[in-house]
């Protein structure tokens, strides 16, 4: 009855956990969840205020659908201030989200038989985006030991004649990994000279650390630019996740695709979300830095209490808010009967026993680790790896 691609497809890992999750609150469970990857602070007031103003006046029509000319203006401000690129308004396409952008960037690049790269661990819907249009994921594993920098040369190796994109993430889900400017030009230089596309998702730009500096890979020549398609959105700077607005920007014929794509798929999207997104970007940026201030303050405390527990190793993240654990110290071993054989073992067990939620590697392509996000207030931080603690020492 389904369609084979419909079949080839593996459900979110973060979705089957948070349903999990759902089932122990319902049963009068409190779980702290450090499986989360959006923000714990509620959208900002003057956001907010503009969607109550654009419901107000009525904005509630269709719109075009690369979206309103006035945020799409403003993008493109930003994209010359923050990021020192040059997009002219039909350059960009605003869309329901940037998983949606990624969705669309995928779907004009490639079809069946071509190939696209992905460095691991990776955020859970890139290889399935991949998969669904027909193409094939070919991963490229990352060194922890090399602080997850892109692996060049595992890249250079995996290009074939096939090869028609790398989805790359920076500041990275699920490590925090930052990519310098060296990694990334050496990147650029490489889809140069083989003619594939960069599509590089950018939307925790703002979360960076300890002096970290948050690159655009399409800024760094002009021959790069023209294989980049820069993906990013609102979710995470600005607290908006359920909002469900993120933008692509590519060279007018990949806009143009874009946006025909998302013509027949979605059109634009929503009318009163681009108002607020109007506003994220055009108004009061404080609230944008006092968060990432108070992520820094977590991330401290996080690296703290991970470097009590024995066996676990993690390099520091310098972006995003996420830690990446190595946990294979635990694999193996048993409890209650039950043998604790993969990460995924261990995140339910975690769950069972110290009630916290966390999202095993597997779900990022790479086994024995854990993903933990520090997107969570201060206190339930200190009680879920507190309790996590005494839950390892079991095993």
């Amino acid at each position: 009855m389904l369609s084979e691609k419909a079949t080839n497809i593996s459900p979110a890992a973060t979705i089957e956990i948070s349903a999990r999750i759902a089932e122990l609150r319902r049963q009068g469970i409190n779980i702290i969840s450090l499986n989360i990857g959006e923000p714990d602070y509620p959208t900002p007031e003057n956001i907010s205020q503009a969607a109550k103003s654009a419901i107000d006046a009525h904005f509630t029509k269709y719109q075009p659908v690369p979206g309103i000319l006035e945020l799409r203006e403003a993008i493109c401000k930003k994209f010359k201030t923050d990021n020192g690129l040059t997009y002219r308004p039909n350059e960009i396409c605003v869309s329901a989200g940037a998983k949606q952008a990624v969705f669309n960037a995928v779907f004009v690049l490639c079809g069946e038989g071509d190939e696209v790269i992905i460095p691991t661990p990776c955020w859970v819907s890139y290889s399935e985006i991949v998969k669904l249009v027909g193409a094939t994921p070919v991963y490229v594993p990352c060194a922890p030991e090399e602080n997850f920098d892109l692996n060049l040369t595992g890249i250079r190796s995996a290009i074939s004649s096939r090869t028609k994109a790398i989805l790359i993430n920076t500041p990275n889900n699920p490590t925090g990994a930052v990519y310098s400017e060296q990694t990334l030009r050496a990147l650029g230089e490489l889809a140069v000279e083989h003619g594939f596309t960069i599509i590089s998702d950018e939307i925790y730009e703002k979360m960076v650390y300890d002096g970290a500096e948050h690159i655009s890979t399409a800024s760094l020549s002009p021959e790069i630019y023209r294989h980049c398609i820069t993906i990013n959105g609102f979710s995470k700077a600005y607290a908006m996740p359920g909002w469900r607005i993120g933008y692509s920007a590519a060279p007018l014929e990949v806009t143009t695709a874009i946006k025909a794509v998302q013509g027949h798929v979605t059109s634009a999207a929503n009318s009163i979300a681009q108002k607020a997104a109007l506003e994220a970007l055009s108004g009061p940026q404080d609230t944008v830095a006092v968060m990432c201030g108070e992520y820094a303050r977590r991330r401290s405390r996080v690296a703290q209490l991970l470097q009590e527990i024995p066996g676990v190793r993690f390099s520091m993240p310098s972006g995003a808010f996420y830690f990446w654990v190595d946990v294979s110290a635990y694999l193996g071993k048993s409890h209650g009967g039950k043998k604790i054989n993969t990460a995924v073992d261990l995140a339910n067990f975690l769950l069972e026993q110290a009630h916290a939620a966390v999202v095993p590697g597997e779900a990022f392509h790479m086994p024995g680790s854990i993903r933990i996000s520090y997107a969570n207030s201060m206190k339930n931080i200190e009680l879920a790896l507190t309790a996590i603690k005494e839950a390892l020492a079991l095993l």
